[in-house]
């Protein structure tokens, strides 16, 4: 069957993804790779022409990344194949310490089951921005697949079978204050949501007095019928664990463990904006460490707040990780996160991390010797409680004209004036009591997104439902 690749191959905020058997197929696999070979071999021509590719738990993800490997092989080009499935920030931080030209992820994240997706990491073991996309895309179809079996390729050397694990294992706990955490008397209960992060918190923590209990901890590539998307919808059961308060912290990870959310005790729900504020403030106020933070046009007024109060300078970039990603390669930055809980740190890769957000936050109650709740409460008590909504809406119902809702925007939200509007990713409202309104197309998925903070929950949501009204025009 002849494809037309160029049409189906997208790369969006991170990664191409699609739905499997219907443009995630494996001959736009091969496709795809033997594009990225031809990018290797034609715009990194001095780079190191080795490659390290890893893979989630979806449906055929295994499969999908050995198809890849045979294409690199074939095409000259040595490959490091995981043995297991492993979570994105493990293939980032192999690319980069083993000072690989690429990295690439057989991961669809966060979306439905039914998709998967195709991450490309760069040398510095951060998502590829798009003059790399764009060039790959360039070069889709250019030249005829070549392949060679893996079987072939394994007996020639040409691929590797090896494990990714202990190494990063190995530094995440040079990374963390081990010392700290040996002695620290936590119980905590964490969501890998079915996901490749299974196990990996388990093994850095070996040796402390922390326990850890796991759930959805078995391979399902259906997820337990919903995506592996650590949003407070998706995460009923960990509530529910978390409501006793047996548990000081509950954590959980999307699909590929690059994002996280996290749960009180009695059951509150921590976004994922709280989570990037506490940890900015735990590398500054605790660890001492300095440097910027990074948020998206998508994130928390609160961030603002913190980083005026502390003399910080604060970076805003488009949504996406990888504008981040760039900056923490540019500047000298602290921190720096999405909307959605993917965030990074310094003296690490630019990359997400869910898993070691998730062990920041542990240590963060072992430096100030107090549970997770009570440091919620004295943040919120310092620089105020901000609710954070967002909902979607389907492109296939609904068409979203940007350029025909910027002209018609009202000048009030909830009877607030909008005193700024910034539309260079998407269109932001903002009112002059701070709460504002958003509406962006998703880099990822075919769906209109609509996001929102106030002071209250009650009106985030009917920002939410006016966006909705703007759009769809009633």
């Amino acid at each position: 069957m002849c494809t037309n690749a160029k049409t189906q191959i997208k790369f969006g905020t991170d990664g191409w993804r699609a739905v499997i058997g219907d443009t995630f197929t494996f001959e736009n696999v091969r496709i795809l790779t033997q594009a990225v070979c031809d990018y290797i071999h034609n715009d990194l021509k001095d780079s190191n022409k080795e490659i390290v590719i890893g893979y989630d738990t979806r449906f055929l993800s295994d499969k999908f990344a050995a198809s890849a490997a045979e294409v690199f092989a074939a095409n000259g080009i040595k490959v490091l194949l995981s043995k297991n499935p492993v979570p994105t920030p493990v293939v980032s931080y192999a690319t980069r310490y083993r000072k690989l030209c690429l990295g690439i992820v057989i991961t669809a994240s966060h979306n439905p089951p039914e998709f998967n997706g195709y991450k490309i990491k760069d040398s510095r073991g951060g998502s590829a921005d798009t003059s790399i996309t764009k060039r790959v895309e360039e070069l889709l179809e250019l030249n005829p697949v070549r392949i060679i079996s893996l079987k072939e390729a394994v007996k020639n050397g040409s691929v590797s079978i090896v494990n990714l694990e202990d190494e990063y294992i190995k530094f995440i706990r040079s990374y963390l204050d081990m010392k700290l955490l040996r002695n620290a008397k936590f119980n905590i209960v964490q969501d890998v949501m079915y996901g490749s992060g299974n196990g990996i918190l388990t093994k850095i923590l070996r040796g402390t007095k922390l326990k850890v209990s796991l759930l959805h901890d078995e391979i399902n590539p259906s997820f337990g019928g919903r995506r592996p998307e650590p949003v407070k919808d998706n995460l009923s059961e960990i509530i529910s664990r978390m409501e006793n308060k047996r548990f000081h912290i509950g954590l959980a990870l999307d699909g590929d463990a690059d994002r996280i959310a996290a749960v009180e005790p009695g059951g509150a729900f921590i976004h994922p904006q709280q989570i990037l504020v506490l940890l900015f403030l735990h590398l500054k106020e605790d660890r001492l460490w300095d440097g910027g933070v990074v948020k998206t046009i998508a994130g928390t007024t609160m961030i603002d707040k913190v980083a005026k109060k502390l003399g910080v300078k604060l970076y805003e970039t488009p949504v996406g990780f990888k504008y981040i990603s760039s900056l923490m390669e540019k500047e000298n930055i602290l921190v720096g996160g999405e909307e959605a809980g993917g965030m990074g740190f310094k003296n690490y890769i630019p990359e997400r991390d869910g898993t070691l957000a998730g062990l920041l936050l542990i240590e963060m109650m072992a430096y100030r010797k107090k549970n997770i709740s009570k440091i919620v409460r004295e943040l919120e008590k310092e620089f105020g409680k901000y609710y954070y909504y967002r909902n979607e809406l389907k492109l296939g119902e609904i068409a979203f004209d940007k350029e025909k809702i910027r002209s018609k925007l009202p000048d009030k939200l909830l009877n607030k004036k909008i005193v700024e509007i910034k539309d260079y990713d998407g269109i932001k409202m903002v009112c002059e009591n701070d709460d504002w309104l958003m509406l962006r197309g998703s880099g990822t998925e075919p769906i209109l997104r609509i996001y929102a903070e106030a002071k209250s929950l009650n009106n985030a949501k009917k920002l939410v439902e006016q966006g909705k009204k703007m759009v769809l025009g009633s």
